[in-house]
């Protein structure tokens, strides 16, 4: 074969099959199979950290698993820092047999990665998603708030077995386990993770166009220096929370 069709075979060539064409083109000595051998091999070696770093971080799902719990829901909310806007929670339960590569906290993820995860997400799990505005953030603090949108995600997602929450505990008569930075150790709270923040950036963009000068878009209402700016210049919005420095004191 041509370099070029060896090149097309290795394309979408699965692991089972390269495991059995690898020793004859191993021994071709041409040079550009040879590295189009090395690439392929990164390109597995690549694909299986992926999946054991994902199967790792099911541990605390199979650990409810074998204590006889099913309905295992990923609790996490995006936005308890920012000086504007609500804060959203995500209630995730996943299907038997999910996987998405490079799956993680929101945060580290680019946006389309984060987007195209959320597609599926979506798709095929069981999703509650719990908002709380800034007028009651503002009335019963950003703690409180948090909580509030979590329980309200998890009702939406209806039976729960058992719940594993990011960083926080709540008050409900469901087994729970609360992981410190949870997004990385659980899949499930990750899966969280990347709903609550793609429907609250996406809320953050709507606004950006009705508020504009504020740069919602961009900072999801963090306290950049844009927006900072725009409160100088164009004072305090009704998505403000006024209970927030400096947003308190103007």
């Amino acid at each position: 074969m041509t370099i070029q069709q060896i090149k097309q075979q290795l394309a979408d060539i699965r692991y089972e099959e390269w495991v059995q064409i690898f020793p004859t083109l191993s021994q071709d000595p041409r040079a550009g199979v040879q590295t189009l051998l090395r690439q392929k091999e990164r390109q597995f070696e690549r694909e299986q950290a992926l999946q054991d770093d994902f199967e790792r971080r099911m541990t605390y799902e199979r650990e409810w698993k074998a204590q006889g719990f099913t309905r295992i829901v990923g609790v996490d909310e995006v936005g308890r820092g920012p000086l504007a806007g609500p804060v959203v929670a995500a209630a995730v339960l996943l299907p038997e047999g999910f996987y998405i590569a490079g799956l993680d906290d929101s945060k580290k993820m680019s946006k389309t990665a984060r987007d195209t995860a959320y597609d599926y997400i979506m798709e095929v799990a069981e999703i509650g998603v719990g908002i709380v505005e800034p007028a009651v953030i503002d009335e019963i603090n950003i703690y409180e708030a948090t909580k509030l949108a979590m329980m309200e995600a998890i009702r939406q997602v209806g039976e729960v077995d058992a719940l594993l929450i990011d960083a926080m505990k709540l008050d409900l008569d469901i087994p729970q386990q609360s992981l410190i930075k949870g997004d990385t150790l659980s899949v499930s709270i990750a899966a969280a993770s990347v709903v609550a923040k793609v429907v609250r950036d996406r809320m953050m963009e709507e606004y950006d166009r009705t508020y504009p000068g504020y740069g919602f878009a961009n900072n999801a209402g963090y306290g950049t220096e844009t927006h900072l700016e725009g409160l100088r210049r164009y004072g305090v919005t009704p998505i403000h929370r006024r209970t927030f420095a400096p947003i308190k004191h103007m």
